[in-house]
């Protein structure tokens, strides 16, 4: 049976009263990605500086590839490549001179550091920027090089702390598709934390969701998936908002669950599949404009919104930066 790459047992970090992170219990298998799923404030990215040495935990154990790392996480750096949510390189090098001098702190020769930091620019496609300064960057290539950092020493376990926050949508999928790439090609064990729900689904073969500093389910993607197996969903949206509407369709059809997306979206849930017909003549009845009735395949966000009791919007939120 093959090691895990990181356990932790009863893992807690508290800050005065505040349970930042509650006793967490996980593993991660080698060679894996694997996420930890949540909002702003969940505890995400305190779980990973615990893991990497950045907060020192309050208890709990912390194990890399069966070693013991629970005194100095740090003495055991040297096995992971870390990339926190804020880009940690130096403004006034370019982007060839960052990861010869982040190569440099691992001790790599001049020659092997440089032919290193070649192969790497041109992996994360900055190859044609590579002697711009680093604050000239986009924001997305400011994150592809800040990855390019963290795996210099070619480590066999990445950490990425949401790493496509706040970056325009091609530099996402790039990163992506390098994450992917490192995981196939390398066997890196990937752990990253992120509030991107879709992120998750397309990247990772397990996923924890942190709720308040606790985690609350732990499965592979699959088997969270097969959780809504044999449920229909139906979205109505409408011209302007509709309040009441889970109160009085939950009333009007009690076959159904009725979930509120938005202020004028509403998403009708059930074990049968769904008429759409009684319910354009409920909307009728009201005085209510449909624009939009279609069928919707379950996702992990349905999932999420069950397991963690959150609501859809304030997911929507999550993604568009609007929750502090």
């Amino acid at each position: 049976m093959a090691m895990n790459a990181i356990e932790a047992v009863g893992l807690m970090k508290c800050f005065g009263e505040v349970r930042a992170v509650a006793g967490v219990d996980f593993e991660v298998q080698s060679g894996e990605i694997f996420g930890l799923l949540g909002p702003n404030g969940a505890g995400k990215t305190t779980t990973i500086n615990l893991l990497t040495g950045l907060a020192r935990p309050s208890s709990g154990s912390i194990s890399i590839f069966g070693g013991n790392y629970s005194a100095d996480i740090r003495t055991g750096q040297h096995l992971m490549g870390i990339v926190p949510s804020e880009n940690n390189l130096y403004e006034e090098l370019d982007g060839f001179e960052n990861l010869c001098f982040c190569a440099s702190l691992y001790g790599m020769p001049r020659v092997e550091r440089e032919k290193r930091a070649r192969e790497l620019v041109e992996l994360v496609g900055l190859d044609t920027v590579g002697k711009k300064k680093f604050i000239a960057y986009s924001r997305g290539m400011q994150r592809r090089l800040t990855i390019a950092a963290g795996i210099i020493h070619n480590p066999p376990i990445l950490f990425l702390d949401e790493p496509t926050t706040g970056i325009d949508v091609a530099s996402a999928r790039q990163i992506r598709q390098m994450i992917r790439q490192l995981n196939e090609q390398n066997g890196t064990t990937v752990f990253l934390t992120t509030h991107y729900i879709e992120e998750a689904e397309r990247l990772c073969e397990r996923i924890a969701f942190i709720v308040g500093g606790r985690i609350v389910r732990i499965d592979s993607v699959e088997s969270l998936l097969q959780d809504l197996q044999g449920q229909h969903i139906m979205q109505f949206s409408f011209n302007g908002a509709y309040p009441k509407a889970c109160e009085e369709l939950q009333t009007e059809f009690q076959h159904v669950t009725c979930d509120a997306v938005s202020a004028n979206i509403v998403r009708m849930v059930s074990r049968e599949r769904i008429d759409i017909i009684p319910f354009i003549r409920y909307f009728e009845s009201k005085g209510i404009e449909v624009t939009e009735a279609r069928k919707i395949r379950p996702s992990l966000e349905d999932v999420f919104v069950r397991v963690t009791g959150l609501a859809a919007e304030e997911m929507k939120r999550e993604k568009e930066g609007k929750s502090k």
